[in-house]
């Protein structure tokens, strides 16, 4: 039996991705690179910053102290069923793969695809992500990819009350 590799044309090594670049095959994102925790996720969409282009859209915040960039990716339910859903994160992380090599800023990053991402070539792919990924760096850069502050975040809200019911 083949492994992916073999039957790819490549090495049959099993290095994990580095973040950081290198020349090791791009199996998978190492545990380092990933965002693996619920909360995690919450403080990218609740105080990070966000990027938009026609394909993807990526939130990021700083992550002070950290080893280098994490990365996680998100569909919603809303664009389709499990196979569709599955096979925008498959074309996600692998032109996330192809744009992550010499990014190192100490950022988490969650990306959202949209629908046109199953129709995009995956050349426009990769480019949109390169972009992303060049904008958040330079967001960093620049000190402006700071978080927002939690009171423009989270404001209770009271619920409306419904029409014909009295408040209780």
């Amino acid at each position: 039996m083949t492994t992916l590799q073999e039957s790819a044309g490549k090495s049959a090594t099993t290095k994990a991705f580095l973040p950081h670049g290198g020349d090791t095959v791009s199996v998978k994102f190492s545990r380092e690179a990933r965002l693996l925790k619920h909360a995690d996720y919450r403080r990218v969409y609740e105080q990070g910053r966000r990027h938009f282009s026609a394909n993807l859209t990526a939130f990021y915040v700083v992550q002070p102290g950290s080893m280098g960039p994490r990365v996680g990716f998100t569909v919603s339910k809303a664009l389709g069923d499990a196979v569709d859903r599955n096979r925008m994160k498959r074309r996600m992380r692998e032109a996330t793969r192809e744009a992550w090599n010499g990014f190192a800023s100490a950022v988490d990053v969650v990306v959202n695809p949209k629908k046109t991402v199953l129709k995009a070539e995956y050349r426009v792919l990769v480019d949109e992500m390169r972009t992303a990924l060049a904008v958040v760096g330079k967001q960093v850069a620049a000190g402006q990819a700071n978080p927002r502050t939690a009171t423009n975040v989270s404001r209770e809200r009271k619920p409306k009350p419904r029409a014909g019911k009295e408040p209780r």
